[in-house]
């Protein structure tokens, strides 16, 4: 066996194509299976670089994008602002864990009511402010209230009482436990800015303590950032400069892959992902995670606001299909509710619901109807290949008498002027690591994100005695309770589980384990990658 061919496996550890079980698998193959831990080991723990301009395509991007990250909702500006320009109290690693970020520490009380955060000292804003309590209770107070608009109003509002305890201690105070309360510290939206005096956050100054800082931002265009010389992640913002450019088509932005116009693309279009793999130079990257795409409806009006209406929707998409057809098997199929099979508590003995066209007949007849003639609103913004999903999900339920028109919408603007703003859409969720956060965002009743404008009195009682519970026992009872709630009840059709599918120049040096609660490492590689 050649040494090109150790380092070319070695070289797939590196950019996050394999794993240490599959790593071990293919070079005892190769009869290497007495030193391949010691050859993983050594690719696995490759000294980050420094150099060099990353240049990312992504989607997701609007011309009303802001820096402010109450607004923060998709790829582009997630990407920019979490994963290079701020940070927040605690970040989500590759196994989905959470780890202290600004935070020093994170202890709870015996009952999880009281949390006390100790920060980090020292650190830096770009500015040259040093990072205290202030700032992080300015930055969290700024999703909260009654006049708040933000998309983590709901998150943060649950984080109850806050105050400090001197300049680098924070106290929250809640109303009830809540064992995954670190977790909530990490959401995308809750980044930590720079307070002024008034104990307000001037956001769109885009001053942070991230690894890089902005020299100019167009939004829904590009943005352009620098390094930040005082980082304080040892290995990490290793690019002198980032150019990030917005690619809103899932096809553009597999043309700039192949043609070298940019590093790596966030979103692979799944029609042609095979295609790319055979390209030298490039690699695939796939993860699975928790993103999941659903068709929410507006349960406040008919006709989803029936039961029977709602159900014959659900039985009425081929999920198996689906899966196959739109994902081209890059996910597995959903059961209506948003808790992937990867997480804690996730209800394995709930039945699989079917493709039955019969049953959605007989639920159709339930709510007094023969036949139905809807619209749904579709946007490749939304996932991608949203509108020919759509199609093929209407020529699905189409033998049960539903007739689906398929409005398909722009996709600049989609999130702002059409998701939760009529009765029924294309949608898609990134997920969360718990299911106390998912629920929260985004079934609570009232909730910003509550997308199907759900209200179900029993599911709220669970949602705050799930937060609670410290045994895990009846924890997972509970949880595994509101997913057949939602299930029966909910008003989302969510028909499967999307892996996150994204490429990369084999140029990148990467951790051995790719985290995939977001796309591209976590939402993350401007800040964890490097030139090789």
């Amino acid at each position: 066996m050649s040494d090109y061919d150790i380092k070319k496996l070695q070289k797939r550890v590196t950019n996050g194509g394999l794993d240490r079980r599959e790593f071990i698998k293919a070079a005892s193959a190769m009869g290497l299976a007495a030193v391949a831990p010691a050859l993983y080991s050594q690719a696995a723990h490759a000294t980050p670089k420094r150099g060099g301009t990353y240049r990312v395509g992504l989607g997701g991007a609007n011309t009303g994008d802001k820096y402010d990250p109450a607004d923060n909702g998709d790829t582009f500006m997630t990407n920019i602002n979490q994963g290079a320009a701020r940070n927040n109290l605690v970040e989500i690693g590759p196994s989905g864990e959470w780890m202290p970020e600004l935070a020093e520490s994170v202890e709870a009380s015996p009952d999880a009511k009281t949390w006390v955060v100790k920060l980090r000292q020292g650190i830096e804003f770009h500015s040259g402010k040093t990072l205290d309590a202030d700032d992080v209770i300015a930055s969290i107070e700024h999703h909260r209230g009654e006049k708040s608009v933000s998309d983590a109003k709901s998150v943060a509002e649950s984080m109850g009482k806050i105050r400090k305890d001197g300049k680098n201690t924070v106290i929250f105070e809640l109303d009830g436990g809540n064992a995954d309360f670190p977790y909530l510290l990490s959401d995308y939206h809750i980044l930590i800015g720079s307070a002024d005096k008034s104990g307000k956050v001037d956001w769109e100054s885009a001053d942070g303590t991230g690894a890089y800082v902005l020299k100019s931002f167009e939004p829904g265009v590009r943005a352009h950032l620098i390094r930040n010389p005082n980082y304080f992640k040892e290995g990490r913002g290793n690019f002198d400069e980032v150019k990030v450019t917005a690619i809103n088509d899932a096809a553009a932005r597999m043309n700039a892959m192949v043609t070298g116009q940019v590093d790596a693309i966030a979103r692979c279009d799944l029609k042609t992902a095979s295609m790319l793999e055979k390209k030298p130079g490039v690699s695939v990257l796939q993860t699975s995670g928790t993103k999941h795409y659903t068709y929410p409806m507006d349960m406040r009006q008919g006709p989803f606001d029936n039961k029977h209406v709602r159900m014959a929707l659900k039985l009425g998409i081929d999920r198996e299909a689906f899966v196959k057809t739109v994902l081209r098997g890059y996910g597995t199929v959903g059961n209506d509710h948003p808790i992937a099979s990867s997480q804690n508590y996730h209800a394995s003995e709930l039945p699989q619901r079917q493709y039955d066209i019969e049953k959605a007949k007989w639920h159709l007849k339930q709510a007094g109807l023969s036949n139905l003639d809807i619209e749904i609103a579709a946007s490749d913004a939304a996932f991608g290949g949203a509108v020919d999903a759509t199609q093929l999900y209407a020529e699905q339920v189409r033998p049960a008498g539903i007739n689906i028109k398929v409005n398909r919408v722009s996709a600049d603007g989609y999130w702002n002027n059409v998701w939760m703003k009529v009765p029924w859409s294309a949608s898609y969720w990134s997920g969360r690591p718990t299911a106390d956060m998912m629920f929260t965002i985004g079934y609570k009743a009232g909730g910003n994100w509550t997308e199907s404008h759900w209200n179900n009195p029993r599911f709220e009682q669970l949602l705050i005695q799930g937060r609670a519970e410290l045994d895990e026992a009846k924890r997972s009872e509970i949880y595994v309770e509101m997913q057949t709630i939602v299930n029966q009840d909910g008003g989302s059709v969510i028909p499967c589980f999307a892996n996150n599918v994204d490429a990369a120049s084999d140029k990148l040096g990467r951790s051995a384990k790719l985290a995939g609660n977001r796309e591209l490492d976590g939402g993350r590689s401007i800040e964890r990658w490097w030139f090789t």
